[in-house]
């Protein structure tokens, strides 16, 4: 597959569930087509430098996910190359749960949404405290996603009006 993402996510079990319920071949063809993305590219850097949040999900060593919220400013997340990505590490409760599972398993999931132009970006990455290298990313479908805006997007809109 030339699709990084999906070599990745693509594995026997999804491929089953896939052909069972009708979209394998349908997801075949867009792995074939739809490029590496193995590396961002300004399209994805702009796109992470205008979010103030983003979610994380990590895994302990028992095999539990744990899925986090990072919020700050814009920026927060910040592409150092086409591989890899910095966040700051605001200090919260401090109870380091994803810093002690990627002590253990290195492997984590970003999500970043764009809520009022319905976009979403999922970047699989292999992470160090702060530091991630990302291995694939994709940018999924819009269908489900309800539109939110912040105060300052609601301003703006209600002010360009």
């Amino acid at each position: 597959m030339s699709h990084q993402f999906a070599g990745i996510m693509f594995t026997d079990g999804v491929k089953a569930a896939q052909e069972e319920y009708g979209s394998r071949a349908r997801l075949e063809r867009f792995a074939e087509i739809a490029g590496p993305n193995a590396e961002l590219t300004n399209r994805e850097a702009d796109f992470i430098a205008q979010r103030d949040t983003f979610y994380m999900a990590t895994v302990n060593e028992d095999g539990w996910p744990y899925v986090q919220h990072r919020g700050g400013p814009p920026g927060l997340l910040r592409v150092l190359a086409p591989t890899r990505l910095a966040f700051a590490d605001f200090r919260g409760n401090t109870q380091l749960v994803s810093v002690g599972n990627v002590s253990k398993n290195d492997r984590c999931s970003l999500i970043l949404m764009d809520y009022p132009n319905r976009r979403r970006l999922k970047i699989l990455g292999r992470m160090r405290v702060v530091f991630i290298d990302v291995a694939a990313f994709d940018w999924n479908c819009p269908q489900h996603i309800t539109q939110r805006y912040t105060q300052e997007e609601w301003e703006s809109l209600d002010s360009a009006q």
